[in-house]
């Protein structure tokens, strides 16, 4: 099985701009080539090319993308069509945006091979059952009968990933497919794509902004900067010694560095947020108000103006529970919330308009976040209207100050969200939530779409309004390595409980608990080899 992949002259553009300008590159079966650069840089376009198809307001101008012996862009509409998810699959970004929410997963999982006649529907989901085993998610046999909001993010994106994968594509797309994972699952899906690649002789193009995940899966990079090629290399070279300036700057990026504390002040610190034994849960609750699936379990948090506490744990561990609770999206089966010393109303309608200016959340889909019918200038107004009163110049100057602040082009502000790269999409999600200057910010996987280079910037603007606003976060991640640089502790948490915290001081001396010692060791490191050596040590502790 597979097919290789060549790609000579790419060209797309959208009106009189070049997206992607004179592209060329070419994949053998087995192997994997990483596409790299920052948000905006025509990776995901070009993905989207080597199916024949391009983005609305775009269109490829140019050149020829070769599958074996089929020149997709020389193929018609139906043609296209009936390679897409048999010859050629795409695992997308993001799963939230990708699934129907009115299907069970089984019946969308099996959806390709029903539709290209490929097996029959028992066979279908005999195989999706083996692929939910591989890709680690939980109850294998019974996931499938769910529906897309009945799992975690994490979850909901291996199962796209068994999706694409059930038709036993020659060509597999994989754009971003481990943004929304924790390290330890994150580690499992990339063993099973290895094996999916090498096992099937697949070739593999890897849409990523995580060169340590690149290090891992990838035989060749090829570094994107505005639709040009930068350099194409082998991973190993690149690495160690990569030839062009803008590639420097990517690796210098990826090696998170500690972002200074606020500074202390000579008064005792204020508390800004407590959490006393908080639970909270889905469905409907009993005669004691334990709802039908409980999430959170006693969770205990303090944090003071100015600090910023991370969260850390598996997919499903409650992170994202606790923010939603906290910010009055889910009301608590039991326990409480208090802000600034004052107990907290249980659900946003209950709370008073300056208890919501002031606790703001940044989600973690941005597709699924921003509103597709309007403008980013009329996403960015809204808060500011309803928050600040502002009207006419002053609003579209603050419009302005914000983009800026987020380090987003002022032309942004007239374009749609779906004119707009999964990074971009995420800063506005951060510049809505500044509109509103808010004492707490919720930060729910902020940087997760986002490249190495821009997520520093984004981090050290997080840290800059730390220092001269006394802004304050719960920053929930699934990335240790940013965790401990951007917090001065971590909370780890697992199956809805509080572990441990630990203080930014003890961050590197031990002992831990030992479920944050194995996040802390699942985090891939920035060279090639790291997981074969993983799998080398798994090997001979368990002989």
């Amino acid at each position: 099985m597979g097919a290789s992949l060549t790609v000579e002259g790419l060209r797309i553009c959208a009106g009189a701009s070049t997206l992607v300008d004179n592209l060329s590159f070419s994949v053998r079966p087995g192997e994997v080539l990483a596409l790299i650069g920052e948000s905006g840089s025509g990776k995901t376009t070009t993905a989207l090319a080597l199916m024949g198809h391009a983005r609305e307001g775009c269109r490829i101008a140019g050149g020829r993308v070769q599958i074996g012996d089929t020149d997709v862009l020389a193929l018609d509409a139906r043609a296209r069509r009936a390679l897409r998810g048999r010859t050629v699959a795409y695992i997308a970004q993001s799963a939230a945006a990708s699934f129907n929410p009115s299907r069970t997963l089984m019946d969308q999982v099996v959806e390709p091979t029903v539709i290209h006649g490929l097996c029959k529907r028992a066979d279908a989901e005999a195989k999706a059952v083996q692929l939910f085993r591989e890709l680690a998610l939980p109850d294998p046999e019974g996931i499938g009968a769910r529906y897309p909001h009945q799992v975690s993010g994490g979850q909901l994106q291996r199962l796209m990933a068994a999706m694409a994968l059930i038709g036993d594509p020659d060509l597999v797309i994989l754009d971003e497919p481990t943004t929304a994972l924790d390290v330890t699952t994150q580690i499992e899906v990339l063993r099973a794509f290895r094996r999916v690649v090498r096992e099937r002789r697949a070739t593999a193009v890897y849409v990523s902004h995580d060169l340590a995940v690149v290090a891992q899966m990838a035989d060749h990079i090829l570094v994107l900067r505005n639709g040009s090629m930068r350099e194409l290399n082998t991973t190993g070279q690149i690495l160690a010694a990569p030839a062009d300036d803008y590639t420097k700057s990517l690796l210098a990026a990826a090696r998170p560095v500690a972002r200074a504390p606020a500074p202390a002040g000579n008064d005792e610190p204020e508390l800004l947020l407590e959490v006393r034994q908080l639970s909270a849960g889905y469905g409907p609750v009993d005669a004691q108000g334990r709802p039908a699936k409980p999430i959170l379990e006693g969770i205990d948090l303090k944090l003071y103006r100015g600090q910023a506490i991370g969260v850390i744990g598996e997919s499903g561990s409650g992170k994202t529970t606790l923010a939603r609770a906290v910010a009055g999206l889910l009301k608590p089966s039991s326990g409480s919330v208090l802000f600034h010393g004052r107990e907290l109303k249980p659900t946003l309608q209950q709370r008073e308009r300056d208890e919501l200016r002031r606790i703001q959340i940044v989600f973690q889909m941005a597709d699924t976040a921003l509103n597709p019918s309007q403008t980013i200038e009329r996403i960015l107004a809204r808060p500011l209207e309803f928050y600040k009163g502002l009207r006419g110049e002053p609003l579209r100057k603050r419009i302005r100050e914000l983009l800026d602040l987020v380090k987003l082009p002022q032309t942004v502000a007239g374009r749609l969200p779906g004119g707009l790269s999964g990074g971009q999409k995420q800063r506005v999600n951060l510049a809505r939530a500044l509109a509103a200057e808010p004492d707490l910010i919720l930060c729910d996987e902020v940087t997760s779409a986002l490249d190495t280079v821009v997520g520093a910037a984004v981090l050290d603007l997080m840290a800059e309004l730390r220092r001269e606003l006394g802004v304050s976060y719960l920053f929930i991640s699934h990335d240790l390595h940013t965790v401990r640089a951007v917090c001065d502790e971590i909370v780890v948490m697992q199956h809805g409980r509080k572990l441990a915290q630990v203080a930014r001081a003890d961050y590197d001396r031990g002992p831990h608990h030992p479920y944050y010692e194995l996040l802390a060791r699942s985090v891939p490191e920035l060279r090639c080899g790291w997981l074969d050596e993983m799998d080398r040590t798994a090997a001979l502790a368990s002989s």
